[in-house]
């Protein structure tokens, strides 16, 4: 369910444009972005270069660096994206968006508190098949595509180990990996997963 409604139909195609795969969602001073369609990772650097990903957002939900403290802030499209800029200054669900934030923020937090870099990829994988997931026959489809780097920035490791780690999930049949960066996601075995 969109979080914004407030402006009409015909001054939300106005404000409306469409980027492509892996292009970045331009900073805008008093104005946030309304994702269509489409999937975005937020994220910074730490003073290493290290990628740091603050969140995963899709259709419906709202990015922008008027709400966040981090510098620099990238927005960036995982795949090609529909957004809508929203004013600030005429938007009444700013509360409704942070809160929306700090959950997702909350959650990251969750996965990324394990000791072992497998069960944090077993879990985020859990929860993007909940969150941004379709229901397939062999299980629940994350249709991001989400690269293994984009996977290990968001798990805090490395694009090899990810590569690993998923190539054991694969021969162990709890995923089934796709072109395109896709994945089937097992439900009932991966919540249960021991390692």
């Amino acid at each position: 369910m969109p979080l914004y409604t407030g402006l009409t139909q015909s001054s939300r195609n106005i404000h409306q444009k469409h980027f492509p795969r892996r292009s970045l969602l331009p900073v805008q001073q008093n104005a946030l972005w309304q994702i269509k369609s489409g999937f975005v990772m937020t994220y910074s650097y730490l003073e290493d270069g290290t990628t740091v990903a603050l969140g995963l957002w899709g259709p419906g939900d709202v990015v922008g660096q008027v709400i966040s403290k981090m510098k620099p802030y990238q927005m960036e499209c995982l795949t090609t994206v529909e957004a809508s800029i929203l004013p600030v200054d005429d938007w009444h669900q700013l509360t409704e968006t942070l809160l929306h934030h700090i959950h997702q923020a909350e959650q990251l937090m969750i996965i990324r508190s394990h000791k072992k870099v497998e069960t944090m990829l077993i879990q985020l994988l859990a929860w993007l098949s909940q969150k941004f997931g379709s229901q397939v026959e062999q299980g629940r489809l994350i249709d991001m595509r989400l690269t293994h780097e984009d996977l290990a920035a968001l798990v805090s490791s490395t694009r090899v180990t990810v590569t690993r780690i998923l190539g054991q999930l694969e021969q162990e049949g709890l995923i089934d990996r796709l072109s395109l960066n896709r994945i089937i996601v097992r439900q009932e075995d991966i919540w249960y997963y021991e390692i």
